[in-house]
């Protein structure tokens, strides 16, 4: 029998529907400002699982689990005044009753915040259903790809953006002849120019991935050597034994149309700097919402929009949102990706400087204002090594040095470096949890003199983790301007220097992470500085390609899209 439960006479009822990183990230910053002192908080999550790490979501293929995911300990959600309540959908929203409905009851409310994410487009093809239409989001889609693959020799990815890629190097993983079938005539095209995209695909065909470009999917129909025949336009086909459609994502506004929010002009819930929908008592955050007609695919963006909603339902002072800032870095494949700002020079009198390295497939594009006084914006392929001081120069607006081209060019010992005393106190180091530097002098100041603990107190390096090699780097920087002495470990999980580990791999012939870890490193995963490196120390002590089918899984992370961040 359905039932409603309303809201209490004094406290509020807030609820928040959806259970992803942005919704649980809200549910976070709610709990931080004491919102269980004035609020009955319900969270309704439509997934089995409570919320978990979607930017590492690949890693399930590697070993971790539902509950190593999880972005908390259970016991978040065991607290008085909240109630999680997973696998129930809310199926409508009654403004008029200020309800939602759900199959197990009507639940009333006083503030609603929607943090229903987005999900995976799939383009209208025939045959395109069933078996045939996997996708590349959720735990349950990729148990569901692991079973498929079970049965295949070939996969086929339609889509070759970010995470098209990461789900062709799933499919890798899983030990397929993995293939990338993009529309556009490049791989990346959002993020990427012509020359990036061709040294990407280049990098990425030299590790036995298939990539096929400008190619139209008209039709999928039964194979003759393999399972389903892809057809494209002009009578040519692919044959595969799965496909994964990972052509891009939608926002997830079902519940706002249904109850007549207002809409941005190419889908999304309608939201103004302050996050609020049409209907002064709903919010929305993350992809499911518009600002200004944009929706944001990040995971940054949508934390910053949970901590606008989280600090005005509790009445404190609010960061207007007024977009935000779409760079990326990743490492799929082992191939470093990079892109920053202006990356196409769209901008009105931009100019470029580029630099191509044909012996090892690397490609870096400048882009500068008309009067060469500032970096617009960058796209890198092969090295992201240049990324953190970049994206520095774009984010600070910090003035060019007279030869631009010299923050493209290999490093020398002559090359303008820009080290972390050149940073503004007000420069962000992780966008994810909006931490500036200031904020971590705050804390050093505080008592705070170790890695791990910096990271606790301030979560900085904690969302997507692309930030933590520019976090220690300033980490150090400030304790040595301090005084303090530094503690050289490369990294929490290790309390060893690089060569010291690379000693103990000599030494005791270790040839693999999970081995180093288990025997001089603490935790059971690794983070995005540790792995890496002992990737390369591997490579380097027993002569194997940094490519080796056992390293790469070291290289790769992806610390923007990544299935989605709701």
């Amino acid at each position: 029998m359905n039932t409603t439960v309303a809201p209490l006479n004094d406290v509020q009822t807030l609820i928040v529907i959806g259970n992803g990183m942005v919704g649980h990230h809200c549910v976070e910053q709610l709990i931080a400002a004491g919102a269980l002192e004035r609020y009955r908080i319900h969270v309704f999550g439509e997934e089995g699982q409570r919320a978990y790490d979607r930017v590492h979501l690949s890693e399930y293929f590697g070993g971790r689990d539902a509950e190593s995911l999880a972005m908390s300990a259970a016991s978040l959600y065991e607290q008085t005044g909240l109630a999680l309540h997973l696998g129930v959908p809310v199926l409508e929203i009654d403004r008029a009753r200020r309800e939602v409905i759900t199959a197990k009851g009507s639940f009333g409310y006083d503030k609603l915040v929607l943090a229903t994410g987005s999900y995976p487009f799939v383009p209208p093809i025939e045959g395109a259903e069933g078996h045939s239409r996997l996708v590349y989001r959720t735990l349950d889609d990729l148990d569901t790809i692991r079973a498929a693959a079970s049965q295949a020799k070939r996969g086929v990815v339609v889509g070759g953006g970010l995470l098209g890629l990461e789900a062709a190097n799933a499919l890798k993983s899983l030990g397929l002849e993995a293939h990338v079938v993009e529309f556009a005539p490049r791989l990346m095209p959002v993020q990427l120019d012509d020359h990036g995209g061709a040294a990407l695909k280049a990098r990425i065909e030299a590790l036995g991935v298939g990539v096929h470009l400008s190619r139209a999917t008209q039709s999928i129909s039964a194979g003759e050597e393999y399972r389903y025949r892809m057809n494209f336009a002009g009578d040519e086909f692919l044959e595969t034994d799965l496909i994964v459609f990972s052509a891009g994502i939608r926002p997830q506004d079902a519940l706002a149309r249904q109850c007549e929010l207002a809409l941005g002009p190419r889908g999304g819930i309608a939201i103004d700097e302050h996050c609020r929908t049409s209907d002064a008592d709903i919010f929305a955050i993350g992809e499911c919402a518009a600002w200004n007609g944009s929706v944001f695919g990040l995971v940054a963006p949508g934390y910053q929009m949970a901590r606008n909603v989280a600090a005005q339902l509790c009445d404190l002072t609010a960061e207007p949102f007024f977009g935000a800032d779409m760079s990326t870095k990743l490492k799929l494949l082992g191939v470093d990706v990079g892109s920053i700002g202006d990356a196409h020079g769209a901008l009105t009198g931009a100019r470029s400087y580029r630099f191509i390295d044909e012996a090892t497939g690397s490609y870096r594009r400048l882009v500068v204002s008309a009067d060469g006084k500032k970096v617009l914006g960058a796209v890198l392929v092969g090295d992201n090594s240049y990324y953190d001081t970049l994206l520095q120069y774009v984010q600070n607006g910090i003035k060019l040095p007279a030869d631009p081209s010299s923050l493209i060019l290999p490093h020398s010992d002559g090359a303008p470096t820009l080290g972390a005393d050149a940073l503004p106190a007000t420069a962000t180091i992780c966008s994810c949890h909006n931490v500036s530097k200031a904020s971590i002098c705050s804390a050093i100041d505080g008592g705070c003199t170790d890695l791990a603990g910096l990271k606790a107190c301030t979560k900085a390096a904690t969302g997507c983790g692309g930030c933590a090699a520019l976090l220690k780097s300033v980490f150090e920087h400030e304790l040595i301007a301090r005084g303090v002495t530094v503690d050289k470990s490369l990294c929490e999980h290790f309390a060893f220097t690089r060569q010291e580990l690379y000693a103990f791999a000599r030494v005791e012939n270790i040839e693999s992470f999970d081995e180093m870890l288990a025997r001089h490193g603490k935790g059971h995963l690794g983070c995005d500085i540790c792995k890496p490196t002992v990737g390369s120390i591997l490579a380097s002590c027993w002569n194997r390609p940094i490519m080796d089918p056992s390293l790469v899984p070291l290289q790769d992370t992806n610390d923007t899209f990544m299935a989605n961040m709701q």
